[in-house]
């Protein structure tokens, strides 16, 4: 897809070891492992220790909550993290005592937690944190007021300093258990897509084509959808991220479907273009042979050492030479891992220099109002010589009549 009344304190278990995720292998219809390997959750706490530094400050409030489950498995909808030299402080109400302590040992995450209201959690902060540090806030995720909160009531004598990036840089690179989980992810999407194919052939609405997708996904073993299923028949698929609507999908025209699935909180990103027959628009037919030269390009262009900004280059010279520079209207690609949209950025002005272990999606399109429009995407894991990819749904064009589900 194109960006409780009461303070306690415990302390988890610290194994340190990583922990795996038992998965039933019914619910992941045919992947073949059983469980996923373990992500190493207690290791990145030593990874971010050195980022601190070069932040210019002592200690790290983690506000963001995506991040806050990277560094912890926590998985609350409202809790803060405070990362100093003596190691993690999570902060949380009462709702998710219990849920807390279960996941950071789940985790293997040696946390201390303050569990309950919005003076508990500032004193627990405070109290860890002391007077002369200077404690980083993640400026993404602050708001103005709580800053001012922050400055005025909640840290007095203790300096904070704006930082950027500071955990997400460590999510890019990614373990071999996160990546277990982006492939099983991928996998989910990629059955339920061969599922419901057919369906299209039978005149159904946009609507109807994505909510079949979603449950199909949810049969499979997703918690749920990565983002709002995108179908888009005929001329709106002009619009990359057109929201399906009742209109019956009809014969030879081009349909545009961005969908991903989420397992074990990590998700997955594919685009497949389809059309009931063949394309009634000899224009219509050439996007889709410009389109899949341009984005296998793309992928083949994947390796570590290669700049994002390169990947981009070469999608984006395919579609060029054809005559639709102009039509390509958004970047080619983005990472991908517990959020969908995440760096390294795959565009025209990315110059991150890709690594083994990062994993991006290469999703190039053209957009002709009137027309319709053609995207394909893969999601694809980052190597030392070139790429191995994780979406492997069929990229043929044609649905026919009675094609039976795969």
């Amino acid at each position: 897809m194109t960006t409780a009344a009461t303070t306690t304190t415990a302390t988890g278990t610290g194994t340190g070891r990583p922990t795996g995720t038992a998965v039933d292998p019914a619910a992941l219809g045919s992947l073949e492992a059983p469980t996923l390997r373990p992500m190493d959750v207690a290791g990145r706490l030593e990874r971010l220790g050195p980022r601190l530094a070069e932040a210019g400050c002592d200690a790290l409030l983690v506000t963001n909550l995506t991040n806050v489950r990277y560094l912890t498995g926590f998985t609350g909808s409202a809790g803060m993290v405070l990362v100093t030299g003596d190691g993690l402080l999570l902060v949380t109400d009462g709702r998710y005592g219990d849920q807390s302590a279960a996941q950071t040992e789940a985790a293997g995450v040696a946390a201390r937690r303050a569990i309950g209201g919005r003076d508990d959690q500032r004193r627990a902060l405070v109290e860890a944190l002391g007077r002369g540090a200077r404690l980083g806030l993640e400026a993404e995720s602050v708001t103005w007021a709580q800053q001012r909160a922050m400055a005025g009531e909640w840290f007095e004598g203790v300096e904070l300093v704006a930082t950027s990036g500071v955990v997400e840089a460590l999510r890019e690179v990614k373990d071999p258990g996160e990546i277990d989980r982006l492939a099983a992810a991928a996998r989910v999407a990629d059955e339920a897509f061969a599922a419901i194919r057919p369906l299209l052939a039978q005149g159904p609405t946009e609507r109807q084509v994505a909510l079949t997708l979603d449950v199909e996904m949810s049969r499979r073993g997703a918690s749920g959808p990565s983002f709002d299923t995108i179908v888009a028949g005929g001329p709106h698929g002009a619009m990359p991220h057109h929201r399906p609507s009742d209109r019956p999908i009809g014969a030879g025209e081009l349909v545009v479907m961005d969908f991903g699935a989420v397992v074990d909180g990590y998700c997955s990103d594919m685009t497949r273009t389809l059309c009931v027959g063949e394309p009634a628009d000899a224009t219509a037919a050439r996007m889709v042979e410009v389109v899949a030269a341009s984005q296998a390009a793309g992928v083949a262009a994947v390796r570590a050492g290669a700049t994002a900004g390169e990947v981009d280059a070469t999608c984006r010279g395919v579609i060029a030479e054809a005559g639709w520079a102009d039509a390509f209207v958004h970047s080619t690609g983005h990472g991908v891992g517990l959020e969908i949209h995440e760096r390294p950025w795959v565009g025209a002005e990315a110059t991150a220099t890709l690594e083994a272990g990062h994993v991006v999606t290469v999703e190039p399109g053209v957009y002709l109002t009137g027309v319709g429009g053609v995207r394909i995407e893969d999601t694809v894991v980052v190597t030392p010589g070139g790429c191995r990819v994780l979406t492997n749904a069929g990229k043929d064009l044609t649905v026919t009549p009675g094609e039976a589900p795969a």
